[in-house]
């Protein structure tokens, strides 16, 4: 296997066999260079790529933070791919759209079996901040978007919550232009925290169908208004 490919191949055996984990360091360039074959500047390809993967984090310098760590930020490396695709037209927002009504309606039932999750006071607290008149479309927009992964994180599943975080990141810019055009963003946002305090409620009250329902025609209605507005 030539190239940076070499690099990843190695990474994924590493972690497969539990000789990297989280929070572990990758070795020296020069050695990663000699024990795979390849040069240095292919390995620091390969590093460049598993950066953008979300799967290390490059420091300088000397001390606990230089070197290449091992972390675990998918949403990272997903929203990134997902933004760039989207970005050439070929994923509809349609698409991303009917992706996050299967997660969110799939976590919803689940959070409501689990009311004491700590994700569903964090979503409460967004919420109150959500309450501030002052916040402009921007920062509404950004506390939506982590209300909406909290509730999925309330659910316990990793790996719905890394694509629900990568979706909303993926289509943010798209919304937030769409919003500007809406021909009374008063009234939309006056009926947005109305609609997630009533989705919360039901969470919170263990009625999932309820949960449910209130989700898929909350997000299924915003994307129905900002697309009539939406800029072609």
């Amino acid at each position: 296997m030539n190239g940076y490919a070499a690099v990843l191949r190695h990474v994924e055996e590493e972690l497969s066999a539990g000789r990297l984990a989280v929070g572990r360091q990758l070795p020296a360039e020069r050695r990663l260079a000699e024990d795979l074959g390849v040069s240095r500047a292919t390995v620091r390809e390969g590093i460049r790529v598993l950066q953008a993967l979300g799967v290390v984090r490059s420091g300088v310098g000397s001390g606990p933070d230089a070197g290449t760590t091992v972390v675990a930020d998918p949403a990272g490396g997903i929203g990134a791919a997902l933004r760039l695709h989207l970005a050439t037209r070929r994923l509809s927002p349609e698409d991303l759209v009917g992706t996050r009504v299967m997660i969110e309606s799939h976590s919803a039932r689940a959070a409501a079996r689990r009311p004491d999750s700590p994700e569903l006071e964090r979503a409460a607290r967004l919420l109150d901040r959500m309450d501030d008149p002052a916040l402009d479309a921007d920062a509404f927009h950004q506390l939506d978007a982590d209300f909406h992964v909290a509730l999925t994180a309330a659910a316990g599943n990793t790996v719905n919550t890394a694509v629900m975080a990568a979706l909303r990141d993926a289509i943010h810019a798209t919304v937030v232009s769409a919003v500007a055009a809406l021909p009374d963003w008063n009234r939309t946002v006056t009926r947005l925290r109305r609609e997630h305090r009533a989705i919360l409620r039901a969470v919170r009250a263990g009625d999932g169908d309820l949960a449910v329902a209130r989700v898929t025609r909350h997000v299924e209605g915003f994307y129905r208004e900002w697309a009539r507005h939406a800029k072609p």
